[in-house]
């Protein structure tokens, strides 16, 4: 049974992404956190109480008043409870990669002690708490699970750049190894998530039920995005047609698109892992993936179609592509798709300049070899791309854009940031 109460509980927060840093902040408003992470120009930049994701602000960092930022293994020493936010990528061949997962595992081995806890948030597949973490946390502490230590995994829901709904209004899914354990950690997050939680009848439950979340949206876009391309063809416009069955009571509101970020370009290949692990070959999941991955060649192919019928050489042609971030008014480079149609264009000969206001140019440079441009050239490009739809895209509006065109142009509003009439190409 758990040793201590939740009044004297010690937490870590092992990783300050954009899941670990609010998480922190939150609890760090309460009680007593140590925001750890082995980057240290991240944890100087939140010592100085700037978050450069912009997912919490300096004013919630300073209310912060029981967090203290370290990258040093001995002030973990005195923490009794883990919770581990680290990245959960996949490889260049689709597979998941529990790397940063092992690493975070070992280094809390290291100061594991009896009745810690150890909570995974961090997005797997159903059973990597128990079958891939926790025997390297009894290797490496020499500790037994369920004896002298206990396990618990609430899956993050961060939904980057979004101010409305955030960590504490997002009902959170808890479990642990032990029922004690499971009241434990249940506790502990709804004592910060006003939102309410939800206690999962076990860790494989609430692993499973994260992974599926963003699997079934994958799958829904996934479907969009063919019906955009049938659409594409018999010259019906996409929106306007799911505005009109958007009439109807149980209709879902999704939209074609790029589908990339940390999750649901990436968590389905975790279940379908498992999935091929016990003997099953998934079929639906994958054809959506496979869909969805193919996205950024079609709009490429689609954009290149638009230039030859406007009699634009395209070997050579200069293209602007307007954001490089995964998803609209946020920083994160994560698993961004539009690199895909940058790939694209390049592969046809066509010179590409990359404008994101949002981006961290040295970001973009390490992560894609990208560096995008301060400031577009008026009347320079023979193609535009409305890639992603950020605020300040949209307040440029239909005439600046037009003006950063050579005479004779394509406009291509991935993002339906303008109406239908005042682009050449819509999704």
């Amino acid at each position: 049974m758990c040793s201590f109460s939740l009044e004297s509980s010690k937490i870590a927060v092992i990783g300050l992404g954009y899941v670990g840093l609010p998480l922190a902040v939150e609890f760090g408003k309460y009680r007593t956190v140590v925001g750890f992470d082995i980057n240290t120009k991240r944890i100087e930049a939140l010592q100085a109480r700037h978050d450069s994701t912009l997912e919490v602000s300096d004013d919630e960092l300073t209310e912060a008043v029981h967090l203290r930022f370290s990258s040093v293994l001995s002030d973990l020493e005195r923490c009794n409870t883990y919770i581990v936010t680290v990245p959960t990528p996949i490889d260049d061949h689709k597979r998941p990669d529990l790397t940063p997962l092992i690493k975070a595992s070992e280094t809390i081995g290291k100061v594991l002690k009896r009745g810690d806890v150890v909570i995974y948030e961090s997005t797997v597949y159903p059973g990597a708490t128990e079958e891939d973490c926790v025997p390297v946390l009894e290797r490496v502490s020499g500790l037994k699970f369920n004896l002298d230590f206990f396990a618990g995994y609430s899956p993050e829901r961060i939904n980057p750049g979004d101010k409305t709904r955030r960590l504490t209004t997002i009902t959170k899914v808890t479990s642990g190894s032990t029922p004690e354990v499971a009241d434990f950690v249940n506790d502990l997050y709804a004592s910060i998530v006003t939102a309410g939680t939800h206690k999962a009848s076990s860790i494989r439950v609430a692993e499973a039920a994260k992974v599926i979340e963003n699997t079934q949206r994958d799958l829904n876009i996934s479907l969009i995005n063919e019906l955009a391309v049938i659409f594409n063809r018999l010259g019906i416009d996409t929106e306007a047609v799911l505005k009109a069955a958007g009439t109807k009571w149980n209709f879902l509101p999704f939209r074609p698109g790029l589908v990339g970020g940390h999750c649901i370009g990436v968590d389905p290949y975790y279940l379908t892992h498992k999935a091929e692990a016990i003997g099953y070959h998934p079929q639906i999941i994958l054809a959506g993936r496979r869909l969805n991955d193919g996205m950024g060649a079609y709009v490429a192919g689609q954009l290149v179609k638009a230039l030859l019928k406007k009699r634009i050489h395209v070997q050579g042609a200069r293209v602007l592509v307007m954001g490089l971030t995964f998803k609209e008014n946020c920083p994160d480079l994560r698993n961004t798709r539009v690199i895909d149609v940058i790939t694209e264009l390049r592969d046809y000969g066509i010179i590409v300049d990359v404008h994101d206001p949002w981006v961290d140019v040295a970001e973009a440079q390490y992560e894609y070899g990208i560096t995008p441009i301060a400031q577009p050239q008026p009347g320079a490009y023979d193609g535009i791309i409305l890639a992603v739809a950020h605020t300040e895209f949209a307040a440029v509006g239909v005439q600046g854009l037009r003006k950063l065109g050579r005479e004779d142009h394509v406009l291509y509003d991935l993002k339906y940031i303008l109406p239908a009439d005042q682009s050449d190409l819509r999704l």
